[in-house]
């Protein structure tokens, strides 16, 4: 006798991870971070011809604390390249990032001592998109590569590899 004969009709049993993972697929929360040509396609997708809502995306925010998905579009001189760290770091996880452009990927054709070769030099990278700049389709496709990824974590995969700071560690607030 297995479990479906045990549970009453109408009652679904899964596992905590795969609800979990369907619903960070469904509802990733982008943060608005252009930088260059390729923010124009990124700001394209959320229009209506192409809807980015149908993966519950359609606000980009303008927090990091409100984001789970940085998708850094464009060239990342060495001046910008801390501002993005720091903002990465502000995010709370889990976090994605999508290198969206040749530009964030690998510099592009900006090959000099002031550009970032590469947004992966700075902060992890979970999906690369070609072009110069890409399509807003283009785009899409990756959140779908991306869904593909969250599907497949677990949980636990999630935290921080980071400790805590214990209590007496904390400095104290000085008013």
């Amino acid at each position: 006798m297995g479990i479906e004969e045990k549970v009453p009709e109408g009652i679904l049993t899964t596992s905590l991870d795969s609800v979990i993972n369907w619903g960070r697929a469904n509802s990733t929360w982008p943060l608005l971070f252009g930088l260059a040509c390729c923010a124009m396609e990124m700001i394209a997708t959320g229009t209506a011809r192409h809807d980015i809502a149908r993966y519950g995306s359609e606000l980009f925010r303008a927090s990091p604390r409100q984001a789970d998905l940085m998708i850094v579009s464009g060239r990342v001189s060495n001046k910008m390249a801390p501002v993005i760290k720091r903002i990465y770091d502000q995010m709370l996880a889990p976090k994605w990032v999508i290198a969206m452009g040749i530009c964030a990927s690998a510099g592009g054709p900006f090959n000099n001592y002031a550009i970032i070769q590469g947004v992966d030099k700075i902060i992890p990278v979970d999906v690369y998109v070609p072009g110069c700049p890409p399509r807003p389709e283009s785009l899409l496709y990756a959140m779908d590569l991306l869904r593909a990824k969250q599907r497949r974590e677990s949980v636990g995969a999630w935290r921080n590899v980071e400790e805590p700071l214990a209590i007496d560690e904390i400095a104290p607030l000085r008013i």
